[in-house]
């Protein structure tokens, strides 16, 4: 019996706190191979609408709810999106909750995308402050925040974790270059990648983000201010 009830309680937790994503409308669908999922905001009168996703439960798993979306705008032909606020009674639009928000899905195509340059975003982790160096200044980047900043073609950018195991990346960008993005991981441990066995201790790492999921983490992420003379 007592087994019963953890197994109740355990199933009970799963349903409450898991996050689940639901195709709530499809208005119609479109067939393409596109394998990118970017969000929009001016680029919005040239897209067809086509369905709407809702994310209900709050996930710190960030990567995999994004493979959901993912999957489920796919199954539409979406590869745009954008933030679709809940409305209060007299219309104004409600704080974004983590927890419950939707997407609007949209086809766009590739050739009508506004494309974003020489500009460099850093995401913090999902769970735990992390400080890292920006030449030289120290910051601390509070969970679920990013910081944006507009790069210039004279300047080389260093980055650093300042952890004994940590990363340190250097970037300069030339004028038009692609927006480039980062996220800045807390330490952690993972399985050692040769196979043979053991641990690998990870601390601070700065990684590279593919724009489709970097551009999701804007949406459910919260933007800080930095000091421009970085």
């Amino acid at each position: 019996m007592r087994n019963s009830n953890i197994l109740f309680f355990m199933f009970f937790i799963h349903l409450v706190f898991a996050q689940n994503v639901f195709l709530t409308k499809v208005e119609k669908t479109n067939n393409n191979q596109d394998r990118f999922l970017y969000k929009i905001e001016k680029e919005i009168n040239d897209a067809q609408y086509l369905g709407e996703v809702e994310i209900q439960g709050f996930s710190k798993d960030d990567a995999a709810v994004f493979s959901l979306i993912y999957k489920k705008a796919k199954e539409i032909g979406a590869n745009t999106f954008l933030l679709k606020p809940f409305e209060n009674v007299d219309g104004t639009n409600q704080p974004f909750n983590p927890a419950n928000y939707k997407l609007s899905l949209y086809y766009l195509p590739k050739n009508k995308l506004l494309n974003q340059t020489n500009q460099l975003y850093i995401f913090a982790s999902s769970d735990k402050n992390q400080k890292i160096n920006i030449n030289k200044n120290d910051i601390i980047i509070s969970p679920r925040s990013y910081l944006v900043f507009k790069t210039s073609t004279d300047r080389i950018y260093t980055i650093s974790t300042k952890k004994i195991l940590g990363s340190t990346i250097k970037i300069q960008q030339k004028l038009g270059d692609d927006t480039q993005y980062f996220q800045v991981s807390a330490t952690k441990i993972k399985s050692d990648e040769s196979g043979v066995g053991g641990l690998n201790l990870k601390s601070g790492d700065i990684i590279g983000l593919e724009k489709s999921f970097a551009e999701f983490l804007s949406i459910i992420y919260t933007e800080k201010n930095i000091d421009s003379s970085l």
